[in-house]
């Protein structure tokens, strides 16, 4: 007998409005018996069916429900799912490298599928899609037909489920470098050994973006491979990339070189004592762009990240030359937007400048949000103008 959970009074409100998160906590008694993993159907308090959704005992997320109907996770059901998210995509335009699947956004949560030209990267982040494995590749398959998919589970999340890190080659062959080409700009991605999946797609229109801001002398904090860099540097004079990892920085040269850039410096280096450097040298710039790692991954450690948001953000801005841009963002949904301006305006008013906003943006369209589901409205993008 498959299991039956029965929700606490009043906890099914937000399941109803579209979040799938069941936390243990909220739920009343579970009946019938299956194994981890298995699908499991949810009912509010009075014994209003809500939907189903894997179980896991393990995880504090009891059950991740992407089903509302009467429908059954069979191969058909997964492919009409990532079908429909990846033709949501195509429909804007994406072609050569985007995200397919966005986990809740696309109700089919855990599950990340990330599209780098000829090669699929993905993540399975739950026991549910991790059990569905193979299923699930043989799908992307036949949707994409790519030459090799590559699997980036290497993430802290997965212990939460009882599951280990794991990285590792599924289907065909995956070089260790593949070609894409964003905004113009041709980009060495790094599937298996780069942050996250490879490459961070979620800011490909906001780095087309900072374009319109970058002139003269630009400084680029917390690199990585070059997305801002090298976008800075088809109309600055100079761009100084700066990142605490070689390998990111060997990345950023070897993408200059590929796409002919001769301005971009590298500089190996912790950006908050970059930053301090510079600020004792006097040293100025046209433009600076802040697009640090989470600082925050936990509700716990919002007051410190909101320090060190505040830290970087105040020494940028007293970097920035008089008619100058900070283009500074935050990827940790826990810095809500709300809170990242407030940190901003404390910021400012501290550093002696006068600051104006001159465009706030999120994440890119292939990175919805569900309106209901705050956890996946995360990326807060501003552009700043200092007097």
């Amino acid at each position: 007998m498959s299991y039956k959970l029965y929700l606490k009074k009043g906890e099914e409100k937000r399941l109803i409005s579209g979040h799938s998160w069941v936390y243990a906590n909220e739920v009343a008694k579970i009946e019938g018996k299956d194994k981890n993993g298995s699908l499991a159907e949810v009912y509010a308090s009075d014994g209003r069916y809500i939907g189903k959704g894997y179980i896991n005992h393990a995880s504090k997320i009891l059950v991740r429900i992407f089903i509302r109907g009467n429908e059954t996770d069979d191969e058909e059901f997964y492919y009409e799912r990532i079908k429909k998210a990846d033709e949501y995509r195509r429909k804007l335009g994406y072609e050569n490298a985007y995200r397919a699947v966005f986990a809740e956004a696309d109700n089919i949560p855990a599950l990340i599928v990330d599209k780098y030209g000829d090669y699929l990267a993905v993540q399975f982040l739950a026991l549910g899609v991790d059990m569905r494995k193979k299923l699930i590749c043989d799908i992307l398959v036949k949707l994409f037909a790519p030459k090799g998919i590559y699997e980036r589970s290497d993430v802290a999340v997965r212990k939460k489920e009882g599951l280990a890190e794991i990285k590792q080659l599924l289907y065909g062959e995956v070089p260790d470098y593949c070609e894409i080409c964003e905004n113009g700009i041709k980009m060495l991605i790094d599937i298996k050994n780069g942050q996250k999946t490879g490459y961070f797609l979620d800011q490909k229109e906001n780095r087309l973006t900072a374009r319109k801001y970058c002139c003269g002398e630009v400084l680029d904090c917390f690199c990585n491979s070059g997305g801002f860099s090298l976008n800075a540097a088809t109309v600055a004079d100079r761009v100084v990339a700066c990142d605490i990892s070689p390998l990111a920085l060997k990345n950023v040269r070897d993408n200059a070189a590929l796409n002919g850039f001769t301005n971009i410096e590298t500089m190996c280096g912790d950006v908050f004592e970059v930053l301090r450097n510079f600020r004792r040298e006097k040293r100025h710039f046209d433009t600076v762009i802040l697009d640090p790692p989470a600082f925050c991954k936990t509700a716990d450690e919002v007051k410190d990240a909101y320090r060190g948001y505040k830290d970087i953000n105040l020494t940028a801005m007293k970097l920035v030359k008089s008619g100058g841009f900070l283009i500074t963002c935050s990827c940790s949904h826990y810095m809500t937007t709300s809170l990242f301006e407030k940190m901003l305006i404390d910021a400012a008013r501290e550093s002696g400048r006068i600051v104006r906003s001159a465009e706030i943006k999120t994440q890119a369209p292939d990175h919805p949000s569900l309106l209901c589901a705050e956890e996946t409205q995360y990326l807060k993008f501003f552009v700043l103008q200092i007097i």
